[in-house]
């Protein structure tokens, strides 16, 4: 046996344990390093704010701690306006539902000729074995709600702290990083660090001034339907719609939905064949247009950049997706070198005429060909055809045998 096989043999060996251990770590560390990469970027975009407030005079820390005061107090006097809202709607849900059901059950038996009463059906209700199940799945699933609220709580906790690390201590970290660089690369980084800020600003702003448009829209229908809290309702469709990716959209359309049901059911109809028809126009129409404005990316490659962040990140990646791709997009376009483009009428996307090979276009071609040719052979044939009218008499005689005068046969002159 050579000598150095044992030792390659352990080396192998002690290389893929250190796999095994890194790949281990990896997935347990999953979550904590998803909380680190939203913390980051919620710290730079919050960047601005804070650059601005330490630029005047205050103290990064202050100015970090300022901003995140104001984020917490809006969040919090919205959940509960919004906590009010719902549960004074439940009561009034509650309260007419005996109503609601007469009026169902008196449809019921005026279109089916039925007998049907309301002591029946609650009866029923009570007595069915689907309300004995969801009762008793429910109260087993209390332990389970409370854990996965607890650990959302946590959860939350740990993307605020790291974000006001990040937003507090940013020249700090910065200056951390480079030390560690050459100066040319240190140069790269804080302009890559820079390209993050403004595309990651220019993002919140774009989702900022949809949720404003959309929460005006809405607005302007609800109060137009007279459906109660109609504000609460219009912010609630413009936060949840531009700031919760993939699902924001229907937790945005349902509220508004349940509320005007409450109301008139066929206030729900209305409401929801306009949150259909705006969010067509939102997606196809306003938000390719700002987002590529304020990011500075193509719409295409916005929508796809999205659907590869869901799928590698779920909703997490669809919501960082964008800045992500244009913060990229912008970092390595100061390394392509670019050409100056000619002048061929096919960059403009028109073709040349030796290249339109399609069906019309030969069909247009032997027309053109064949007009000219048929004009001169009508052009050749025209004068035989006048020499022939000149060649022929006026009265020519039937042919046979020509009769004189006293009806005499004569005969005709020989030719």
């Amino acid at each position: 046996m050579p000598r150095w096989l044992p030792r390659a043999m352990v080396l192998a060996l002690a290389l893929i344990a250190v796999f095994q251990l890194g790949s281990w770590a990896f997935h347990q560390l999953t979550g904590l390093l998803i909380n680190i990469l939203i913390a980051f970027f919620l710290a730079l975009a919050i960047e601005p704010a804070v650059s601005w407030m330490a630029s005047r005079g205050m103290r990064r820390g202050a100015a970090t701690g300022l901003v995140f005061l104001g984020v917490i107090v809006a969040a919090a006097g919205f959940v509960t306006m919004l906590g009010s809202l719902l549960a004074g709607q439940i009561v009034k849900m509650v309260e007419g539902f005996p109503s609601y059901l007469d009026s169902v059950i008196n449809w019921i038996n005026a279109h089916f000729h039925t007998e049907l009463k309301r002591v029946d059906v609650q009866e029923g209700l009570l007595r069915s074995d689907w309300l004995r199940d969801y009762v008793q799945n429910s109260a087993t699933g209390v332990l389970d709600v409370s854990a996965q609220v607890l650990g959302g709580l946590f959860q939350l906790l740990t993307i605020t702290l790291f974000s006001f690390y990040f937003a507090a201590d940013g020249p700090r970290l910065r200056r951390a990083i480079c030390s560690v660089l050459p100066p040319t690369r240190q140069a790269e980084v804080l302009r890559a660090w820079e390209i993050a800020v403004d595309k990651t600003g220019g993002y919140i702003y774009s989702r900022g001034l949809m949720a404003l448009i959309s929460g005006i829209a809405h607005y302007i229908l609800l109060q137009a339907l007279d459906v109660p809290y109609a504000p609460v309702l219009a912010v609630w469709v413009g936060l949840v719609s531009q700031f919760i990716p993939t699902i924001g959209t229907y937790l945005a359309g349902a509220l508004p939905m349940l509320i005007a049901f409450t109301e008139d059911p066929w206030y729900a109809l209305w409401v929801l064949v306009f949150v259909v028809i705006y969010q067509q126009f939102e997606n196809y129409v306003l938000q390719p247009k700002l987002t590529a404005k304020t990011v500075d990316i193509h719409p295409a490659v916005a929508f796809g950049s999205v659907i590869a962040g869901t799928a590698l990140l779920g909703a997490v990646g669809a919501l960082i997706a964008i800045p992500a791709v244009a913060t990229l997009q912008a970092f390595l376009g100061a390394y392509v070198k670019r050409y100056a483009v000619t002048d061929d009428p096919r960059v403009q996307g028109h073709r040349r005429r030796g290249a339109q090979t399609g069906l019309y276009t030969r069909m247009r071609t032997l027309w053109a060909r064949r007009a000219p040719d048929q004009q001169e052979a009508q052009e050749a044939r025209q004068p035989q055809e006048a020499r022939e009218r000149q060649d022929t008499p006026a009265d020519k005689p039937t042919p046979g045998a020509e009769k004189g005068p006293g009806n005499a046969p004569r005969e005709r002159p020989e030719d």
